[in-house]
C-alpha cells in the first residue's frame, strides 16, 4: 500500500525576485494536489475518471508571472474579505474604514492586493497513517488594504487516501476586524480546458439565494429559489436555465450569486453538505462540505479564451464553476447577515472539504 506523501519543488520567482515553491500532496490512491506558496494557490488537482484516466480538474496558469498579471483568482485562498464590500467602505465599532476598490466601484476579495497575491510561508502539516498535510501561514498587518487589526492566518490543506481534500482556516487578530476567507478553485470535472461545464449537473443544499444588482452587491434579503432558474434543490445541468430571460442572470452573464445553506442539509459533525457536482461524460463527482453558512456559485462568466494552462488549452466562457464556501457578501454593512466580525481573544475557524465519492466509496453524490 502506497502511503500519502508530500514533496516540495521550485515553481518560479515573483516579479520581486522571491522564490515560489510548489508542494505536491499525493494520496497514494490517485488523487494529487499541487499547492503554491504564491496565494496559497491550488495549482493542480488530479483526479481519476471512471475509466481510470487522470486529469487535472482545476484551472491554473503556467507561471508565477501569469498569476501576478492576469489571474482571476484561480485556485487561491482569498481574503481578508472574500466576495464584495459595497463601495469598499464599512463601519466597525463606530470607526469608518475603506478598502481600495477593484470591481465596479467595490472591493472584491480583499482589494487589489489581497491574500491571493501574497507569498505565504509553508511547512509540512500534521500527518497520519492515511493523511498528508501542508500548513501555510500569512501575517496581515494592521491597516493592510485598509482593514483594521493585525491578522495572523493559517490555511492547512489535508489530503487523505480516500481522495478528500480538506481546507482548514484559522485566524486571530489584535484588534476588531472583519474576516471572510474562501477558496477560489475553478472546477471542470471533465478536465481543465475541456469545453464548458454547462452539461455538469449541480445540486445545492439551499432553498434561498441573495439577488444582486448589476454590480454584484446584494439587493437585500434572501429570496426563495423554488421554481426559479436558481433552484438546484435537485441535480440538474448548470446550462439548463442559465440562458433564461431572468434579470439576475442577464446582468451577471450567468450565475455569480450566494446561496444560503439549508440548516437541515446532511451533516457530519460540524460539516454540512453544500453542493454536489458531476460530469456525465467522465463520471467524476464532487461533493463540497463546509462549516460556512453560504456558497457563492460562479460559472466562469468572465472567461473569454484569453487564458490557458501550460498545455495551451484556452479557458472559454463557462469553462469552469466555482463553489466558494463563505459568509455572505457585504456582511460588514448588513447587520441582518451572519456576522463576520473577529475580535481579540477570539479565533476565526472554518473548514471545507472537497470529496470525490466515487473514489471514496461514500454513499450519495449526484
Amino acid at each position: 500500500m502506497t502511503r500519502p506523501s508530500l514533496a516540495r519543488s521550485a515553481f518560479g520567482l515573483t516579479s520581486a525576485g522571491a522564490a515560489v515553491d510548489r508542494w505536491t500532496l499525493d494520496s497514494g490512491t490517485g488523487v494529487r494536489a499541487d499547492v503554491l506558496t504564491h496565494g496559497a494557490i491550488l495549482h493542480g488537482l488530479t483526479v481519476p475518471a471512471a475509466s481510470g484516466d487522470d486529469a487535472c480538474v482545476v484551472l491554473n496558469l503556467p507561471t508565477v508571472a501569469d498569476y501576478e498579471r492576469r489571474s482571476p483568482f484561480f485556485g487561491a485562498v482569498v481574503g481578508r474579505y472574500a466576495n464584495r464590500i459595497a463601495d469598499g467602505a464599512f463601519t466597525l465599532d463606530g470607526s469608518a474604514y475603506r478598502v481600495p476598490v477593484n470591481d465596479r466601484g467595490h472591493a472584491l476579495h480583499g482589494g487589489p492586493d489581497g491574500f491571493d497575491r501574497r507569498l505565504w510561508s509553508a511547512e509540512p502539516g500534521p500527518a497520519g497513517e492515511d493523511t498528508v498535510a501542508l500548513r501555510l501561514t500569512l501575517h496581515s498587518a494592521d491597516g493592510d488594504m485598509g482593514f483594521p487589526g493585525a491578522l495572523d492566518v493559517t490555511a492547512t490543506y489535508t489530503l487523505d487516501r480516500q481522495g478528500t481534500l480538506r481546507l482548514d482556516y484559522r485566524a486571530t487578530t489584535d484588534a476588531a476586524t472583519v474576516v471572510n476567507l474562501t477558496h477560489h478553485a475553478y472546477f471542470n470535472l471533465a478536465g481543465a480546458g475541456i469545453g464548458d461545464v454547462l452539461s455538469h449537473t449541480l445540486a445545492l443544499d439551499s432553498a434561498a439565494f441573495l439577488p444582486v444588482g448589476p454590480d454584484g452587491i446584494p439587493l437585500g434579503d434572501l429570496e426563495p429559489t423554488e421554481g426559479t432558474a436558481f433552484d438546484f434543490a435537485t441535480p440538474r445541468p448548470i446550462g439548463e436555465r442559465i440562458g433564461d430571460e431572468d434579470p439576475q442572470l442577464r446582468s451577471m452573464g450567468g450565475y455569480d450569486h450566494c446561496w444560503a445553506l439549508d440548516p437541515a442539509a446532511p451533516r457530519e459533525g460540524p460539516l454540512r453538505r453544500a453542493a454536489r457536482l458531476a460530469d456525465p461524460l467522465t463520471g467524476r463527482r464532487l461533493e463540497v462540505w463546509t462549516t460556512e453558512p453560504g456558497v457563492q456559485v460562479y460559472t466562469g462568466n468572465g472567461l473569454d479564451g484569453s487564458l490557458s494552462g501550460a498545455d495551451g488549452k484556452p479557458y472559454d466562457r463557462h469553462g469552469a464553476v466555482c463553489l466558494e464556501t463563505q459568509h455572505f457578501p457585504d456582511s460588514p454593512n448588513r447587520p441582518a447577515y451572519p456576522s463576520t466580525v473577529l475580535r481579540p481573544g477570539q479565533a476565526f475557524a472554518s473548514t471545507t472539504e472537497f470529496r470525490f465519492p466515487q473514489l471514496a466509496g461514500r454513499p450519495g453524490g449526484t
